[in-house]
This record gives C-alpha cells, sequence and structure tokens, in this order.
C-alpha cells in the first residue's frame, strides 16, 4: 500500500529524468538508432507513468457515480435473484446482487442516512457500511483486492478500508471502523412481497451487458483462494452466515441451515435463532428468545407461518414476529450476520467456531 501510494509520485520522477536523458542523448547524438530507441524508451516510461494515476479496477468494473430506482413492478430482477434488503426510517430499498456484483459499491442516502452498499463477488459477502464518521460524510470508490476480499478507498481522507470488516487497513483512519447497517439478502420475490412500496436500483444502461450471468456462483467457486482451508475439513468455496458476538465469532454452513430450515445455537452465552424463509433460499437470524425466557422454535408453513414456539403455541413469520397466540404482535431482535465464502470469513475471524449440527 505504500509503495502504491508513492507510485505517482515516484514514477513522475521517473519520467522527468527519462525525458532529461532523452533530451541530452537527442542532442549529443546524429545517429538515427540511438535516437529512436531513446524516444521509445521516453514515450514508454511516460505511458508507465500515466497509467499510475487509473484504477484499473474501476476500469474492470465501473462505478455506478448516480445511481437511479424504479418501484417493484417495473424492476427488471427475476423473482429468485437475490437482493440486498434494507430499511431506514420507513424507505425501503433493494439492491440486486447481480448489480452489485459488477460495480462492488453504492453510494445511497436511505432514509436520510447515507450509506456505502457494497458487495464481493469473489467472496460473496454483501454488506452495508454508514458513510458517517468523525462527523465528516465519506463518498468509497473500489480499490482493489486483498486476500480475495475487495477494498475500498474513501475520497475524502483516501484511506483504505477492507469490505468485508470496514476496517481501515491503510491511510490516515488505519485502525477505524465503519458502523455496519442491517441488511438482508433475500430473494427478490421474497422482498416484494414484504415491502411493495419500497424502491429497486436499476441497472446501470451503459454496462448491463458486462453484468454477471445468473450462474456467476459456479465461475467464482473455480477461482483460487490465497487462504489455506485444508486442516477445518471445509472447502474454501463454502457458503456460510457468520455470526460475531462480543468478541466471539461462529460460522455456519448455508447448506445445514436450509436442510434444517431452523437452527438454534448459542455464540458464547447468546441464544441465537438462524430461520429459512417461505422461498426455501433466504434466511435470516434472530435473537433466540424474548426477555430472559428460553425459547423452543419448530418449523411450520402456512399462511405466512414459518416457524411455532414450543412455549406458547404462538405462529411467527419471517420477519420474526408473532401473528397470533400468547404473543402474537411481539417481534424477535434481529441479528448481524455475514453471508461469506469460508476462506474470506475464517481469514479475517481465524478463532472462529464452526457449526458441524
Amino acid at each position: 500500500m505504500t509503495i502504491r501510494s508513492l507510485g505517482p509520485w515516484v514514477s513522475a520522477i521517473a519520467a522527468v529524468v527519462v525525458v532529461a536523458i532523452t533530451l541530452r542523448v537527442w542532442a549529443r547524438s546524429k545517429r538515427v538508432l540511438p535516437r529512436l530507441a531513446t524516444l521509445a524508451l521516453c514515450l514508454l516510461v511516460i505511458a508507465g507513468a500515466a497509467l499510475t494515476n487509473v484504477n484499473i479496477f474501476e476500469v474492470m468494473f465501473h462505478p455506478y457515480a448516480s445511481p437511479s430506482f424504479t418501484d417493484p413492478a417495473s424492476a427488471q430482477v427475476d423473482s429468485d435473484d437475490k437482493v440486498l434488503g434494507v430499511r431506514i426510517n420507513g424507505e425501503a430499498r433493494a439492491y440486486p446482487i447481480r448489480t452489485m456484483g459488477y460495480h462492488h459499491i453504492v453510494n445511497d442516502v436511505v432514509g436520510g442516512k447515507p450509506l456505502a452498499v457494497t458487495y464481493c463477488t469473489l467472496c460473496h459477502t454483501g454488506l452495508v457500511w454508514s458513510r458517517t464518521l468523525n462527523g465528516r460524510t465519506l463518498h468509497f470508490r473500489l480499490a482493489g483486492i486483498n486476500n480475495g476480499n475487495a477494498l475500498m478507498r474513501d475520497e475524502e481522507t483516501s484511506s483504505i478500508w477492507q469490505q468485508s470488516t470496514g476496517e481501515a487497513i491503510f491511510g490516515p483512519w488505519k485502525g477505524q471502523h465503519l458502523s455496519l447497517i442491517h441488511s438482508d439478502e433475500l430473494t427478490f420475490a421474497l422482498w416484494r412481497a414484504e415491502q411493495p412500496a419500497g424502491l429497486v436500483l436499476k441497472p446501470d444502461p451503459k454496462y448491463v451487458s458486462e453484468y454477471d450471468p445468473k450462474d456467476w456462483e459456479k465461475h467464482v467457486e473455480k477461482t483460487h483462494t490465497v487462504i489455506d482451508t485444508s486442516k477445518s475439513g471445509f472447502p474454501p468455496h463454502e457458503l456460510i452466515l457468520g455470526v460475531t458476538n462480543a468478541g466471539l465469532s461462529k460460522a455456519y454452513p448455508l447448506k445445514s441451515i436450509l436442510a434444517a430450515k431452523i437452527v438454534q445455537d448459542q455464540v458464547g452465552d447468546f441464544p441465537i435463532l438462524i430461520a429459512m424463509g417461505p422461498d426455501g433460499s433466504s434466511i435470516r437470524i434472530f435473537k433466540g428468545r424474548l426477555g430472559s425466557a428460553p425459547m423452543t422454535f419448530i418449523s411450520t408453513v402456512g399462511a405466512g407461518r414459518i416457524m411455532r414456539d414450543a412455549e406458547t403455541g404462538s405462529d411467527w413469520n419471517f420477519e420474526g414476529c408473532a401473528l397470533s397466540g400468547k404473543l402474537a404482535g411481539q417481534c424477535l431482535q434481529a441479528i448481524d450476520s455475514n453471508k461469506d465464502y469460508w476462506f474470506d470469513w475464517l481469514n479475517h475471524h481465524p478463532a472462529t467456531q464452526l457449526f458441524r449440527g
């Protein structure tokens, strides 16, 4: 990172030196070959110096500088496509993964709150971060990759941030952390049913032909990773849901959750409930009880309900709210999680536990 930050200055000095050498050779030598060779070298160095000021990652994945939105009925998104859903102060928005996977970052304002909506296809992490820190509103751009995870650079301080942790790893704000904003990764059909008045990010018409195909995950799973996961017994591209509480972390393989439909466990002494949605694909995590009383949930279906608690017989929907019974109207606390590839989660949480149930 240090070399990269100094690159434009070093390249500019090198270009000046080579131009001076070229002029000297041109003045002293009357032979054509030395003149042409030195001129070619000069042009090559100048071109290299110019390229040090080009963000190659934004050339590959163009930024979406002015995102536009549409209503769910007009959105050109397949029902089974996944979206990142955000709801703040009554305002709901959905960011289709295939759009986000190309642009990686969308700077937006939802419910009056400046957000950086981010997605890294190499590690399958879709996370939303607050753009407000230390009283300043930051604007983020794609800056590269680090161990298979996207890097972001803020325009205000030029600090470099890790997408999957929200931590500044280089620059004036090194060691600072962005605040995570709660989001859900859902199928578009389920999000639309829950938020019919929400808005959906439209694809950028200039680059829509470059968006990843629907089966993009199959291609990403073949990419090389620099993190060795062999000791864990899990392949690097195993999809997991990662949960962190009080400094402890735990990873839940997606296959186990989808097979069980309901998973109850603890991270440290904190009870969690992982529930599969009615679409058989979307997943949410909640605190596994109301108040201090322990609760046991079982899977059930019908009339919007997905589970029932054994203690009161109340039926619950996928938003974590009781629809009927003694607890009708009460809602479980939603818990933040990180849908991630195993190699990336293990890299940033080396002491993580792995759920094997």
